[in-house]
């Protein structure tokens, strides 16, 4: 299974109708294709219910959309980071703006996933959140300001200080905390412009998921890289 390398895009499929069953496995071997193809990392995030199963079909990174501060034991309906690890998966999203987590069990998730070897993307909303996710450690930083989250317009035209303000936030807190930013993100051009403006690449999920064509979706995304 390939390892994660910038620059990187994550794809979140999120719960979408489109992703159900394996249909799942389906986009992600389409991302497994373009990300051949183009030579740039591209991570699957299925839904839970696909994950060993998406992470059994594709040889590039896949990973959770969300783990629980669990040890493995009496946990029932939580998702522990030894289950998501067991599955074949390489890391997990963790606090999404669709699934916070209070900051005590944010800091025990992560550090639960550092002790099995499983890559954690936390997820902020703003560039001083940014920075107090960074000092955690994770292996990366996603910000997404909420409100553009699906939208039409990204972020990097929207509000590019917030990107690169999230960046100069966590370099603050430590150098080697990679930061990646989502929200409305869709085109070449939008990725083009996160990495100019210091991200290490974006996190998206409608703007391929949601797409008639999904494969043509990834390979604009992939094309100015």
């Amino acid at each position: 299974m390939a390892d994660l390398r910038f620059p990187l895009i994550i794809v979140n499929f999120k719960a979408y109708r489109e992703v159900e069953g394996r249909s799942a496995s389906e986009i992600a071997l389409a991302c497994q294709d373009v990300a051949e193809s183009s030579g740039v990392s591209i991570v699957a995030c299925p839904p839970m219910v696909e994950l060993a199963r998406v992470a059994s079909s594709v040889r590039i990174p896949v990973m959770s959309q969300h783990a629980d501060p669990r040890s493995p034991g009496s946990a029932t309906g939580w998702i522990t980071p030894d289950m998501v690890k067991a599955s074949g998966a390489v890391g997990t999203l963790v606090n999404h703006s669709e699934h916070r987590m209070p900051s005590e069990g944010l800091a025990k998730v992560v550090a639960l996933c550092k002790g099995i070897g499983l890559r954690t993307c936390v997820c902020a909303d703003t560039a001083e959140a940014t920075g107090r996710m960074a000092e955690l450690r994770p292996d990366m930083v996603a910000v997404e300001p909420p409100e553009l989250i699906g939208g039409d317009v990204s972020v990097t035209d929207a509000r590019p200080e917030v990107v690169s303000d999230s960046v100069a936030a966590a370099r603050k807190v430590d150098a080697n905390v990679p930061v990646l930013c989502g929200a409305g993100v869709k085109t070449g051009k939008d990725v083009r412009q996160a990495l100019e403006l210091g991200a290490k690449g974006v996190l998206l999920a409608s703007g391929v998921v949601k797409a008639k064509e999904p494969r043509k979706a990834l390979e604009d995304l992939v094309r100015l890289i």
